[in-house]
């Protein structure tokens, strides 16, 4: 099953490799272009259409114009459609955050980039589920193309967040505990081999699941430290496994809410912290009062988008984005498990991206390469 679900990484390996060989050819003054997109808000199964346009080849002084390789679903993708993200694009939109595309043209003004760079979105909302964009200068970031194409379009997410939160909040030591629910997500796995890389052990609560004894091999694989259910956290032999450890975690990571977060809040060693960037079963967070008063836990959130919309002129931004490439090519940060779809069949792709259990990030890809 592993091969299966990796099979798509080990193609954009070749992606990463080998530069497209699409030929252009200078006389076409346009290009067929399809979008996947909303007018209003609601369920995804019910307003997303596919739009088929012709993309001008002509750029001005300082647009791009970009041939997009990949774009994953994330859950920010569905709740901006759902009208539930804080940050909304004006209607009709584009969908998708997140992706990475190729520089095709460049107006006569841009010095930065040149064609056949590969860039990704430098903010929120760009719209990724295209195949053309064309697009000011400003509004992308050149990333290396010595990479796979997968990691390159699924890094400025996940990965980002994962690494901002074990950096940002507490200062973390060789050996030290970090625990997270949601485990399996994205932004888990990418808190697991991080953590791994820099020596931080790491406890990993995910739910129950018919294929639990896989999963676990999984994320162990990547170099989680323990995986448990949560309903282990949830029992006594949960505080024997803490009390076990060096010292109980100084960080948690939620991405679940309601008693899940409790759970791993209940785990935290004296003055530990627990971030929150995500809320998967939409339920509030009980606060136990001893964890404030006794342990002086504290209670912060992490959203990236606002990071990255904070910090766009800070060298902290760069030395990210150089750090995670630079354990991407070292294969030490793994893509997530994918699955990949055109954009034509983008009713099944996002449909299965709902479903619970996912075994599998859904990418769009938008040609098939050589």
């Amino acid at each position: 099953m592993l091969l299966k679900l990796f099979a798509p990484v080990l193609h954009s390996f070749r992606v990463g490799v080998q530069r497209m060989t699409h030929v252009f050819a200078r006389s076409t003054s346009s290009l067929p272009s399809q979008a996947i997109m909303h007018s209003e808000h609601g369920d995804p199964n019910s307003v997303l259409y596919l739009e088929n346009s012709q993309m001008p080849r002509t750029v001005q002084d300082t647009e791009v114009l970009v041939k997009m390789i990949m774009a994953p679903i994330n859950p920010s993708d569905i709740n901006m459609v759902e009208g539930t993200y804080h940050m909304l694009p004006r209607l009709p939109a584009v969908c998708g955050n997140e992706g990475v595309g190729e520089v095709v043209e460049v107006g006569g003004r841009v010095s930065s980039l040149r064609p056949g760079d590969w860039v990704i979105p430098a903010d929120t909302g760009f719209g990724t589920w295209r195949n053309f964009a064309v697009s000011d200068q400003t509004l992308l970031r050149k990333v290396p193309n010595d990479v796979p194409a997968i990691s390159a379009a699924t890094i400025m997410v996940n990965p980002c967040t994962a690494y901002r939160m074990l950096k940002d909040f507490v200062c973390l030591h060789e050996g030290d505990c970090v625990i997270q629910n949601g485990a399996n997500s994205a932004v888990g796995q990418a808190v697991i081999q991080l953590a791994k890389e820099w020596g931080y052990q790491t406890i990993n609560v995910v739910r129950n699941r018919p294929d639990l004894d896989q999963l676990t091999e999984y994320l162990k694989s990547l170099g989680a430290t323990h995986v448990v259910t949560e309903e282990f956290s949830r029992s006594h032999q949960m505080k024997d496994l803490v009390s076990s450890m060096k010292s109980p975690p100084k960080l948690a990571f939620n991405t679940v809410g309601g008693d899940s977060a409790t759970n791993i809040l209940k785990r935290l060693d004296n003055k530990g912290v627990m971030v929150t960037y995500g809320g998967m079963s939409k339920k509030s967070i009980a606060v136990p009062t001893g964890a404030l008063i006794f342990k002086r836990a504290r209670l912060t959130g992490y959203w990236n988008a606002k990071w990255v919309q904070e910090n766009k002129e800070n060298p902290e931004l760069v030395r990210m984005f150089d750090d995670l490439f630079d354990l991407v090519r070292e294969c030490k940060l793994l893509p997530p498990a994918s699955e990949t779809f055109s954009l034509s069949d983008f009713q099944h792709a996002v449909k299965t991206s709902l479903e619970g259990f996912k075994g599998s990030k859904k990418i769009f890809l938008m040609d098939e390469y050589p």
